[in-house]
C-alpha cells in the first residue's frame, strides 16, 4: 500500500530539496527525456521560472505527440450533497445548514436527457457527497445502470470504496474513479478533516490502491491547492503516480490541480497559487510524463483554460453545475463550490476549434478494451 511508501518520504526534507533547487538542476531536467521525481522537483521549483518559456515548448510537444491536437470533454453529474464528513473548505460540510438534496430515479434520468441536451458528451463523471446510508454503493450502482444508455465513458467522484466494491461497480458500467487525496500532509490532514470517515487518511490514501486492485480502467488523482504548500504536496503526488503505475501498470492516469474556490464554507486558502505557477507546474507535468491525462475543470476562468489548451492540458469539463439537480430540475440545493468558467458546452467547444484543436466528446469505449 502507498501509506507505507509515503511514511519513509519526509514533507520538510521534501519542502527544502525543492527550495534547494538551482538553475543547474533545472537545465539537468530538461535535458533528460524519462524524469524522476527529483528531475521533476527541480521544473516546479522557484529556479525553474526563468525557464518557462522552454517548458511550455516541451509541454506542447510532449502534448501533441501523446494526445495529438485534441481536448476530450467531460460534464459532472451531481447526484447528492448529503455527507457525514466535516471538511473545512467544502460547500457540502455536514455543518452547514443547506438543503440537502438527493436525486430519485426519475430525477437522475432526467438529469441525463438535460446534459444530452446541452452537447454531445460522452464522458459523464458522477458525483456525490460521502454519505454511506444515502449515497452508497446500491445507490452509486443504480446511478450508473440509468445513466449507462445515456453516456458511452462513466466515471464516478464518490467516497473511497473496498477494493470488491470497485470490482462490483465497474460490472456495472463503471470505467473511471476520482479522487483527491486533498493533501498529502498526514499531520496538517486531520486539521481540515476533522470528523467523519474522509478523518482517516490511510483509508482515502489507499483507495487507490483498492482501485488499482479492482482492475478500474482509469484512475484520476489531485491535491486541493490552498491547504498546504503546493510544490511539496504536488511532489508527493508524483511519488503516488510512480508508484501506482508500476503496481497497476494497465490503468490509464489523469491528474488535477483544483486551486480552492469560494463555497459556503467560507473557508480562506492558507496558501494562493498563481495562474503562472499553475502554469509552471502544468508544463512541469506534462515533461515529467508524457501520458498522464492533464484536466481543468470549470474552476478555472475562461481565458486562462483557452491559453493551457495548447501547453499540457487533454482534458476538460464544460457547462458544469456543482449542484444536484442543476441541469434540469434546478432544487433549491446549495453548489458545492463557485463555477469560474461559465461558459456553455457549445461555446468551449467553438473556441477549442478556433484555437486549432479538435474536440473529442468520447475518447474509450468497452469494446476497445
Amino acid at each position: 500500500m502507498f501509506s507505507e511508501v509515503l511514511d519513509k518520504i519526509s514533507w520538510d526534507e521534501t519542502t527544502r530539496r525543492i527550495a534547494s533547487k538551482t538553475d543547474a538542476d533545472v537545465i539537468r531536467a530538461l535535458r533528460k527525456e524519462h524524469l524522476d521525481v527529483d528531475d521533476f522537483m527541480a521544473l516546479i521549483s522557484p529556479a525553474a521560472v526563468p525557464h518557462l518559456e522552454e517548458m511550455a515548448r516541451l509541454s506542447m510537444k510532449y502534448t501533441q505527440e501523446r494526445f495529438g491536437k485534441t481536448i476530450s470533454m467531460y460534464i459532472p453529474l451531481y447526484l447528492s450533497n448529503a455527507c457525514t464528513n466535516f471538511c473545512v473548505y467544502c460547500g457540502f460540510n455536514h455543518n452547514n445548514n443547506i438543503t440537502r438534496t438527493t436525486l430519485n430515479d426519475q430525477q437522475i434520468e432526467e438529469e441525463c436527457k438535460a446534459i444530452r441536451r446541452l452537447g454531445p458528451f460522452e464522458n459523464l463523471l458522477i458525483v456525490t457527497g460521502e454519505h454511506p446510508s444515502v449515497a452508497g454503493v446500491d445507490y452509486i450502482e443504480n446511478a450508473l445502470k440509468i445513466a449507462r444508455p445515456y453516456f458511452n465513458n462513466l466515471s464516478i467522484e464518490v467516497m473511497p470504496l473496498k477494493a470488491e466494491d470497485y470490482h462490483r461497480l465497474t460490472q456495472s458500467g463503471l470505467n473511471g474513479v476520482v479522487c483527491f487525496q486533498e493533501t498529502y500532509h498526514r499531520e496538517r490532514y486531520k486539521t481540515y478533516h476533522p470528523k467523519g470517515m474522509k478523518s482517516i487518511f490511510e483509508w482515502r490514501l489507499n483507495g487507490y490502491d483498492r482501485m488499482g486492485q479492482a482492475g478500474v480502467h482509469k484512475i484520476g488523482m489531485g491535491v486541493l491547492i490552498g491547504l498546504e504548500d503546493w510544490r511539496t504536496d504536488v511532489t508527493m503526488m508524483a511519488h503516488h503516480l510512480r508508484y501506482l503505475q508500476k503496481h497497476y501498470w494497465k490503468t490509464r492516469y489523469s491528474v488535477n490541480f483544483p486551486r480552492m474556490r469560494p463555497s459556503e464554507s467560507g473557508f480562506q486558502p492558507n496558501v494562493t497559487m498563481t495562474d503562472k505557477e499553475l502554469a509552471q507546474l502544468t508544463f512541469a507535468f506534462r515533461i515529467f510524463d508524457h501520458d498522464v491525462d492533464i484536466s481543468y475543470s470549470t474552476r478555472e476562468n475562461p481565458v486562462f483554460r483557452a491559453n493551457m489548451m495548447k501547453l499540457g492540458v487533454t482534458s476538460m469539463s464544460a457547462g458544469s453545475k456543482t449542484e444536484p439537480g442543476g441541469y434540469a430540475s434546478t432544487p433549491e440545493a446549495l453548489e458545492q463550490f463557485h463555477v469560474s468558467d461559465e461558459r456553455s458546452p457549445k461555446d468551449v467547444a467553438q473556441e477549442i476549434r478556433r484555437l486549432g484543436y479538435e474536440t473529442v466528446w468520447k475518447d474509450w469505449d468497452k469494446v476497445f478494451d
